[in-house]
């Protein structure tokens, strides 16, 4: 059974930073292509970075300030978020690429003051 725990969100002033992180146990990490989703209110979840088992990441427009990255011993997702702004807050999901629907876990919400 697939479990996603996602953790490091909180409430950070704008300009700061945060690291989020996803704990992956099941069939999902290995090899997979891996990605940061996120919903704001009244949006759409989007992609904001994936990256392969390999290591290559791909971006989703964050100018830089995000960095994805992976621990494949551990079986652990991270996402180091500089210079965050406002429009940044959402609630923060880790799944695979495409994204599995039934590995869906709470996610971590991210709060940026203004």
């Amino acid at each position: 059974q697939v479990h996603l725990a996602e953790s490091g969100g909180g409430l950070v002033q704008a300009g700061g930073s945060l690291r989020l992180s996803c704990a992956a146990s099941g069939n999902i990490f290995s090899d997979n292509t891996m990605g940061w989703y996120r919903q704001a209110p009244g949006k759409q979840r989007e992609l904001v970075a994936s990256i392969t088992g390999g290591g290559r990441t791909l971006y989703n427009s964050m100018e830089g300030r995000f960095t994805i990255s992976r621990d494949n011993a551990k079986n652990t997702l991270y996402l180091v978020m500089n210079a965050l702004k406002p429009e940044d807050t959402a609630i923060y999901y880790c799944n695979a690429v495409p994204a599995a629907y039934s590995a869906w876990g709470q996610g971590t919400q991210v709060t940026v003051s203004s």
